[in-house]
């Protein structure tokens, strides 16, 4: 029999310690820079040791991608158990809906939106992450074009589709999520209906005659786009 704390609150303690650590290493990321911010500053805050910040992070860098690998990690397993008679535009556009209600929750219970909003527009804006970002962005896109050919029954090493596909898709969701960070609304609300409204119009931009015929605006920041 363990002597101590029941396994439950020691849980519920190691979960508040990283959750606070994480906070904590945002707000200083993003009002004195990422390159400004010491592990050991971000342990003083919550009162904790160097030590004990390596027990839940490995860099900096894992604390500054933690929220995004939240939203990541939902997407992929939400794709995942789209069903076999969807299309690969049809299954991921659902997936992102599926992924968006499960990431709201995950989000909220650790960060503020707002704060998950600077985490981003910090990102795109430093260097040494944006870099990291993009390198991680090509390894989420050839793990993703590997589920959508899987499910087609395609060999993904000779049938560009699947990798054509995904990158269409990802990069709209990349440029819905840089627009969000320079609007004037923090809200996930604001990001889902922003990246919803762009792949509304994925398929139409790839397949549709453009012509003069002009898309239904949507809202961007309070205002029609």
């Amino acid at each position: 029999m363990t002597v101590g704390q029941p396994v439950g609150l020691r849980a519920r303690k190691k979960q508040r310690t990283r959750d606070a650590l994480l906070r904590a290493a945002l707000e200083f990321f993003t009002t004195r820079g990422y390159e400004q911010t010491t592990v050991d500053e971000i342990a003083d805050a919550v009162e904790v040791s160097q030590r004990t910040f390596f027990r839940y992070f490995a860099s900096k860098e894992e604390v500054a991608f933690d929220v995004v690998s939240t939203v990541e990690g939902e997407f992929v397993a939400a794709l995942r158990q789209r069903p076999a008679h969807e299309g690969p535009f049809e299954a991921m556009r659902n997936a992102v809906a599926v992924g968006w209600d499960r990431v709201d929750e995950a989000i909220m219970a650790v960060v503020p939106v707002e704060l998950y909003m600077r985490t981003y527009q910090m990102i795109e804006s430093t260097p040494a992450l944006l870099a990291i970002h993009l390198r991680r962005a090509s390894v989420l896109e050839d793990e993703i074009a590997r589920l959508v050919a899987d499910r087609a029954g395609l060999d993904m090493d000779t049938d560009p589709r699947p990798r054509v596909a995904v990158a269409a898709f990802t990069g709209v969701l990349r440029l819905a999520g840089r627009l969000w960070g320079q609007g004037s609304d923090p809200s996930l609300e604001a990001l889902r209906a922003l990246t919803e409204g762009y792949l509304d119009q994925l398929a139409p931009s790839l397949t549709g005659e453009w012509g003069h015929a002009r898309p239904k605006p949507y809202m961007r920041g309070g205002q029609a786009s």
